[in-house]
């Protein structure tokens, strides 16, 4: 089976990142920034790296976009030429288009002319660090709708030595533990009766209130 081939447009912060950790995945990786410079600063850490308007169409269809996978545009703060090149990417036929979004207005655009998926860096890591203020423990938080979430929560002190029977999470909060984690190892099944140790980590999903009222009655 083929490897899946990915080229990411925008080699700013995020950019960077994503191409860097899908090279070092084993990917193949096609990087393109309309700066010279940003592209010599990847070059050697991706598996092609190209200086191109991704504005331009003819630019794109010659870079042979449309082979790719999934393209992801990580454009930072020109949301026309984010919503443009989104738009390009969609006539030439790109399979998998993920993009970037600025703020809730911008996603939602994106959303309507054919964005897969729009994703929100900025917000999303003000979420985690928010809720990390709250509790130390919270070392993850994923919003997965609009009303639902996913949290890493690290067993706080008064968690450890006790089973999830007598945390009784579900009943009092409303939330349900999707799994926990000892020592890089995920159990997706845990038992009743497993007490929790330092160091475990609970994989929560429930509603955001419900999560918010758990993480208060555990702040330590």
């Amino acid at each position: 089976m083929a490897k899946k081939q990915y080229a990411v447009i925008g080699m700013g912060r995020f950019g960077t990142s994503v191409a860097k950790e899908l090279s070092g995945m084993g990917f193949d990786v096609l990087a393109v920034d309309a700066s010279e410079q940003r592209i010599q600063e990847i070059a050697g850490l991706v598996t092609h790296a190209v200086s191109s308007d991704s504005t331009d169409e003819e630019a794109l269809r010659a870079l042979g976009i449309r082979n790719f996978d999934v393209v992801v545009v990580a454009i930072g703060e020109d949301i026309q030429s984010s919503i443009l090149t989104t738009l390009i990417l969609k006539d030439l036929g790109v399979p998998v288009i993920i993009v970037k979004a600025k703020n809730e207005l911008h996603g939602k655009v994106l959303g309507k002319i054919g964005a897969d998926k729009v994703i929100f860096p900025e917000r999303d890591m003000g979420l985690r660090v928010a809720h990390h203020l709250v509790s130390p423990n919270i070392l993850e938080y994923i919003e997965v709708s609009d009303d639902y979430s996913i949290m890493e929560m690290k067993a706080s002190s008064e968690m450890i030595g006790m089973n999830l029977k007598e945390l009784d999470i579900r009943a009092r909060f409303g939330c349900n533990v999707m799994g926990i984690r000892t020592n890089g190892s995920m159990n997706i099944s845990p038992h009743p009766e497993d007490r929790l140790r330092a160091g475990d980590v609970l994989v929560i999903v429930g509603q955001k209130n419900d999560l918010t009222k758990l993480e208060l009655a555990y702040p330590k």
